[in-house]
């Protein structure tokens, strides 16, 4: 019973909602049509007031644009209500204006004599003023801003995307996270747009606001005088000063909301509202408060100046700035506090609880980069190895070992080193709280700083501040802090070193792992038919080429058929390679298209059919007028395919495949080499480079 109620009271509310926007409509139609009392005039007129403060003060709280996504509607909502408040306190204006200042409401009468003093002169400049600081100055930078900022978000788009399309490789990120983000960078180029057109309703309501006062006044004292028999005067000073209130009343909220507006637009991204920005930036510098106060004295000392307004000034001013100072060095005292030395602890003999074994992936890092690997600390780059972890697993097969961190005190500051098994398999230096420029090839601008290389894949690069972000971006420039560079690295190197990384542990958790589904194949293989080192040697076959081993029962079945005709592991491998020709084709030619890859010259291709069946057991041996000439053209036919943007893949018969891609693998580690006999039947073959061809 209670959730049915809550679901009748969701369902309501929903409702509700749902029939807001329809039900403003017809009330502002409503407000143009039909005749409203003064009473009703006044509580809209309050209504318009108030919900004008309560956008600036929203508008003053956000922290991004887009956590008011919405007001560009607001201000084509809050233009549309001003005009019916105009539209309806005219025609009660000139209906009733000749019974004197209160006909069109209290709130209209309040401003015609409080805010202009019942002058109508005066009135009259006010009211121009205000129309022209909100129409020249507020609606008219607020609009300017909008439309560049428009157009650098949908020039910095190419380059958001290359870096959430980076991030998401690198396994930094899921699927999810990278369409929000995607999402992000659309809302963010449909809000600024969507503001530069909303500005103009405000600007056009600024001239409305000029000619409704003359019209009204002209009206009204047309009306006044020739079907009220008023006298010229009195008939100015009514309709007049009826005006000038109806239009102050619309133009205080109009200049509102237009500021609202550029605070929006105006305000640079971070984690802080406009107050805390304001008070962060603006009045924690004491030097600048001092020296403010100074001035602000020296001046007030001046004689004929006001000097007790200027003096109390000056020493709010030099108050405040020895406030902000004294907190800064209680700050810092805190922060250079020496830690407490920890007590001695009593020794104790040696043991083998003393000898560390060798960590099978590691990072050390410099000391200047603890702090992005520190646990205490919300170290960002331990979220991103945990990422880089899990997506390696998804990708390749099999969960890589842990990363093991420490600190190195011989590494440089800004240094960090990747260890596979003890051994250095990359180095780098990282710069925290810079961004990393890299050049994709097609900048269309070159940025200042420091100029260095991408690590992972060895692209130009340059560190720049956070201020020079978005223009990097907009120039062409993928941006990625220093957290993502080093864990790009990271992924990077585990991805190539993926067979080192398959031990006898991992191949064990593995096989546990399939076991789950299917206990009797893996009972019926391992280790009654292949013994477990002849099929890590397998996979680890499979993954030197890049062959992810994600198909494990197709592998399995594949050893189980074979293993009592063999256990030779390269038998085995091509076998099983054989098996997962259609993953294979997949992963280098995704979809349905054309296979484009290099092939032999036939006569070269004869020759080494020819010395295999001729060599010894162990393969070919090249001579080096045939290695050199066998090795060059593959790396200029490689060069050929990635310049055309086709993966560098070599089809060779299934006799030559193992023996070539070990040879040419050591001078073209992306060459990939596949047999006729991985190729599935349905994927046609297009041959766009010819090796060895004397032509």
């Amino acid at each position: 019973m209670i959730g049915a109620l809550t679901l009748s009271r969701m369902s309501s509310l929903d409702l509700l909602r749902g029939m807001a926007a329809p039900l403003l409509i017809v009330m502002l139609l409503a407000m143009m049509v039909l005749p409203l009392p003064p009473f009703v005039l006044d509580m809209l007129f309050t209504f318009n007031i108030a919900f004008s403060i309560m956008v600036l003060l929203v508008a003053m709280n956000t922290v991004r644009p887009l956590d008011f996504a919405v007001f560009p509607t607001v201000l084509l909502v809050t233009t549309l209500l001003r005009l019916s408040l105009n539209i309806a306190s005219t025609r009660v204006v000139l209906l009733e204006g000749h019974t004197g200042p209160g006909a069109a409401g209290k709130v209209i009468e309040s401003f015609g004599h409080f805010l202009v003093g019942d002058n109508y002169a005066v009135g009259l400049v006010v009211f121009v003023i205000m129309v022209v600081i909100n129409f020249v100055v507020i609606t008219k930078g607020a609009g300017r801003i909008a439309e560049v900022g428009a157009r650098f978000t949908l020039d910095a788009m190419p380059g958001k995307q290359m870096a959430i399309d980076a991030d998401l490789n690198a396994g930094l990120i899921g699927e999810e996270e990278a369409r929000k983000r995607r999402a992000v960078i659309a809302q963010e180029a449909d809000f600024f747009g969507s503001m530069d057109g909303a500005s103009k309703f405000v600007r056009g309501d600024a001239v409305a606001g000029i000619i409704i006062l003359l019209i009204n006044i002209v009206g009204g004292l047309i009306v006044g005088v020739l079907q009220h028999g008023m006298d010229v005067a009195n008939a100015a000073k009514n309709y007049t000063l009826l005006t000038i209130g109806d239009g102050l009343v619309a133009q205080i909220p109009a200049l509102i909301i237009s500021t609202a507006a550029g605070l929006v637009v105006s305000r640079v991204s971070t984690d802080q509202n406009t107050g805390q920005q304001l008070m962060s930036q603006v009045l924690a510098k004491p030097s600048a408060l001092a020296i403010t106060g100074a001035i602000i004295g020296v001046m007030g000392m001046v004689p004929g100046m006001p000097h007790i307004a200027f003096l109390l000034l000056a020493a709010a001013f030099v108050a405040a700035a020895h406030f902000m100072h004294q907190r800064n060095l209680a700050a810092q005292n805190v922060a250079s506090a020496p830690s407490v030395p920890q007590p001695v602890t009593e020794t104790h003999d040696v043991s083998w609880g003393d000898v560390t074994p060798v960590d099978t992936l590691g990072l050390e890092v410099g000391f200047r980069l603890i702090p992005l690997v520190d646990k205490t600390q919300d170290g960002e780059l331990l979220r991103r190895i945990k990422a880089i972890r899990r997506k390696f697993a998804q990708d390749v097969g099999f969960l890589p070992p842990v990363i093991h961190i420490r600190d190195n005190l011989d590494l440089r500051p800004n240094g960090y080193r990747i260890t596979l098994k003890g051994v250095e398999i990359g180095q780098h230096e990282a710069q925290p709280g810079l961004f990393l420029a890299i050049n994709p090839g097609r900048v269309t601008a070159q940025v200042p700083g420091t100029v260095t290389q991408d690590p992972a894949f060895g692209l130009p690069a340059v560190w720049i501040d956070a201020s020079q972000r978005d223009s990097a971006q907009q120039h062409g420039y993928t941006v990625v802090d220093a957290s993502t560079m080093v864990a790009t690295h990271i992924s990077q190197l585990i991805h190539a070193s993926a067979a080192d990384l398959l031990g006898r542990q991992e191949l064990q958790q593995l096989i546990e792992h399939l076991s789950r589904d299917t206990p009797k194949l893996v009972e019926d293989v391992v280790p009654k038919l292949l013994p477990m080192v002849t099929l890590q040697r397998v996979l680890q076959n499979l993954l030197e080429e890049n062959v992810h081993i994600r198909d494990m029962r197709t592998i399995v079945e594949v050893v189980a058929a074979h293993a009592l005709r063999t256990q030779d592991a390269s038998e085995l491998t091509a076998l099983v390679r054989v098996a997962l020709g259609r993953a294979i084709v997949q992963q280098l030619f995704p979809g349905k298209a054309d296979l484009q890859v290099m092939a032999l010259d036939p006569d070269l291709e004869r020759l080494l059919m020819q010395s295999m069946q001729t060599g010894s057991a162990d393969g070919l041996v090249f001579e080096p007028d045939l290695a050199d000439t066998l090795s060059r053209g593959a790396q200029e036919a490689a060069h050929r395919q990635e310049q055309l943007g086709l993966p560098a893949v070599l089809l060779l018969p299934s006799p030559l495949r193992a023996l070539l891609s070990r040879f040419l693998r050591r001078s073209i580690p992306r060459l990939s080499v596949l047999a006729h006999s991985e190729v599935p039947d349905a994927r046609s073959i297009k041959v766009t480079s010819v090796i060895g061809s004397k032509s």
